[in-house]
């Protein structure tokens, strides 16, 4: 039984008098300890099917199955359980608190659970910021860290309820290259020593690469499902000088 199953998802955004078809039909299994790269095109869905699998969005039509449970309808109170427990979120912009401490920035998931006293958030969230290599810098607010170790601190934070799948909108795109195979290595280990479920939103190819499946994305349909990256590349070409040609 696959951990995510999606079967015949579609989303509509109803602008008024145009309604934009996000997804058209999605259907598609990840197992549980997969590493996989969803990649395609500018307005290709990407990040609404990212939204869609985070619980962040609602389907318009469609079954999502997370752990074999139907999520497609929960109510938001539930939603937000399901979101806090299973799913950690990592994003471009990092999304940390400014003026607010690296080790309080990764409690903040914990602070829904009132189950886990204060020093024992406090110990977890320091003991994941060891494990991301930032043992010395509990204390520093974000303007206090690089974009590297900002990104380290988001993950951390998305680390620290034990999610068995990490979501990953772009997260390499404000690193430069060196400190982006650093944290894309960082994400290959944790899916292959700890089994987690990584799903990467990415534009940039190189960095799809470090996943283990690619999903391409067009026009809001999946047209390429595969682990041939080469493969994956072509079909993003072709798209690419098919748009270079339209008048």
């Amino acid at each position: 039984m696959a951990l995510i199953e999606l079967r015949n998802l579609s989303k509509i955004y109803d602008l008024g008098e145009v309604k934009v078809e996000a997804l058209r039909g999605v259907s598609l299994d990840i197992n549980a300890g997969e590493f996989v790269a969803l990649i395609g095109p500018s307005g290709s869905g990407k990040s609404t099917l990212m939204n869609t699998v985070g619980c962040l969005d609602r389907p318009t039509s469609g079954s999502y199955r997370l752990a074999n449970e139907e999520v497609a309808g929960l109510d938001p109170d539930r939603l937000a359980q399901v979101r806090n427990r299973q799913i950690g979120f990592i994003f471009q912009n990092f999304n940390l608190l400014a003026r607010t401490s690296a080790l309080e920035n990764v409690e903040v998931p914990l602070l829904y659970n009132p189950a886990i006293p204060r020093r024992d958030r406090r110990q977890r969230a320091s003991d994941i910021l060891g494990r991301v290599g930032l043992s010395d810098r509990l204390d520093h607010e974000p303007n206090q860290l690089s974009g590297g170790q900002q990104q380290r601190v988001a993950i951390a934070r998305a680390l620290i309820n034990r999610p068995p799948i990490l979501l990953c909108d772009e997260p390499t795109g404000n690193l430069d290259t060196r400190t982006s195979r650093e944290i894309m290595a960082f994400f290959r280990e944790l899916n292959e020593k700890e089994g987690l479920t990584v799903i990467l939103v990415t534009h940039d190819l190189e960095v799809a690469r470090r996943a283990r499946r690619a999903l391409v994305l067009i026009d809001g349909e999946v047209v390429v499902d595969t682990t041939d990256f080469t493969h994956a590349s072509e079909v993003l070409q072709r798209r690419a000088l098919d748009d270079a040609a339209q008048p």
